[in-house]
Parts: structure tokens; C-alpha cells; sequence
């Protein structure tokens, strides 16, 4: 049997359509003497190939036989009265209201487009808050304060960090390369970690446990180097994103200024 597309899937597709598209033609199929418009099967197959999937006559076969079976299943459970049950005439009352705000949002972006510039001042604006420094650094993670230092004094000592780290680190993650935590700039750790690396010399070992809200650390600083910062292109579908989340927000807010809410 078909794979059922999903029916809010669908309906969104089918709601994105533009006005020109859904001019009458020649039915894709008939259910019950329902007919089943050729741009569904058509904008249907589009959703599908999108995802890589080639447009093929096999496939096309298979949307419609998912758009008759769609078909078939809404009417009974129309002819059952469940589309009159409160809380699946809720859910349609919210699909519609979705794929109503998508369309409005598609038609937001086409009016209110992100340009270059946009995109390469964000990039300019952020370029010094990126990181300038990567760290490569090692840590034993213990629950205690004093475990931390009795293995800061077997390190003074002469003990072996990886070994150390191995036998008594309680972090998954790392205990099996010896604490190493590969490169990454401090801003990625939680701030009690990563204050405390940044004061550290190449090959230097915090001289007191570092506390965060995991235990207790133990850190070594094994490398740092200058972080290489994207390039504009491969920072610009990120900067596209986060403005078109701004974008999203001020149209929210423009219409609730506009709206009367009680």
C-alpha cells in the first residue's frame, strides 16, 4: 500500500499554490464523483521531488494513489460526522489557520526581501563579536571538590593527564581520548570553563578546580590559534535566516499594534 503523505503536509502545499494554478482541467481522479483537481497531483508530486525524489511516472502514480486514498479515508470520516467532533474540527480550524499564516509569511518575504546589503552589514556588524581564538584543551570532570585537587596534585606530581583523565573523568564524551575536547573557542563552554582557560599558558593546568554546574574540573590548555572566520558567502544563508526571524518578529508585532485584542 502507498505511503500516505501527511495530510497537513498536503494541505499546505495545496494552499501555497499560486492563484494561476488552480484553474479547472481535467480531474487527476474521481472519488465518489468527488474529483481530484490535476494541479493537487501536480503540486503534490513538486513537494515530493523537492526532496530529491526525480519526477517519474511511478511516482506520480503513487501521489495519486496517496490523494485517492486521502480522499476516501476524509470522506467517511465526513460521512461519520467527525469532522463535527470538537476537537478535530479544532485541529482543521488550526491547520487552516497555519497554512493561511505560511502563505501570508511567503507573501511577507516576497514584498520585504532580505537583500545583499542587509545580509552584508549583519555580517559586518557581527564579524568582532566572532570568536578571535580557538582552544584545544583537555579536563578531568569529578563530582568533588577535593577529587579535583587530590588530581591537580598527582599532576603537580608528575601523574599523567590523559591517564588520569581515563580512570577518573566522569564525562562520557571525552574520558576516552583523555579529556580532549578538540578545538573550540571559550564562548562555547559555560563561562566558569571558559574563563578559566582563557587565563591558561600552553601546557598550563588550572591550579584550583573550576566549578560549574557539572562538577569540577580539571583543565589544561594543550594549543590555542586564530580562529578562521567564514567568508561573507558561507556566513550568508545564516545571516538570511536570522534576519528573516527578525523579519517575522516585527510583522507580528506590526499586527498586534494594528489589531484590537481583548
Amino acid at each position: 500500500m502507498p505511503r500516505l503523505l501527511s495530510i497537513s503536509a498536503l494541505t499546505l502545499a495545496i494552499a501555497l499554490l499560486p492563484a494561476a494554478a488552480l484553474a479547472q482541467g481535467k480531474p487527476a481522479a474521481k472519488v465518489n464523483g468527488v474529483s481530484i483537481p490535476q494541479y493537487r497531483l501536480d503540486h503534490a508530486t513538486q513537494s515530493r521531488t523537492s526532496q530529491g525524489q526525480p519526477d517519474t511516472p511511478e511516482l506520480r502514480r503513487s501521489v495519486r494513489d496517496t490523494l485517492i486514498n486521502l480522499e476516501l479515508a476524509s470522506q467517511e470520516a465526513v460521512r461519520e460526522g467527525l469532522d463535527k467532533k470538537p476537537d478535530v474540527a479544532a485541529r482543521l480550524e488550526l491547520d487552516r489557520a497555519s497554512v493561511l499564516t505560511q502563505a501570508y509569511w511567503q507573501e511577507y518575504l516576497r514584498k520585504h526581501p532580505v537583500t545583499d546589503d542587509e545580509l552584508r552589514k549583519e555580517y559586518d556588524k557581527l564579524k568582532p563579536q566572532l570568536a578571535t581564538k580557538e582552544y584545544r584543551a583537555r579536563h578531568i570532570l569529578v563530582n568533588t571538590e577535593d577529587e579535583a585537587k587530590d588530581i591537580i596534585k598527582q599532576l603537580k606530581g608528575g601523574g599523567n593527564f590523559e591517564k588520569l583523565a581515563a580512570e577518573k573523568s566522569k564525562d562520557p564524551g571525552s574520558k576516552g581520548r583523555g579529556g580532549d575536547l578538540d578545538w573550540s573557542p571559550a564562548s562555547r563552554y559555560v563561562k566558569p570553563f571558559g574563563d578559566a582557560l582563557v587565563t591558561l599558558k600552553k601546557g598550563q593546568i588550572t591550579d584550583t578546580p573550576v566549578k560549574t554546574d557539572f562538577g569540577y574540573h580539571v583543565i589544561r590548555l594543550d594549543d590555542e590559534r586564530i580562529a578562521r572566520l567564514p567568508t561573507f558567502e558561507e556566513a550568508k544563508p545564516t545571516l538570511e535566516r536570522n534576519l528573516q526571524i527578525q523579519l517575522s518578529q516585527k510583522m507580528i508585532e506590526d499586527l498586534r499594534k494594528k489589531a484590537k485584542i481583548e
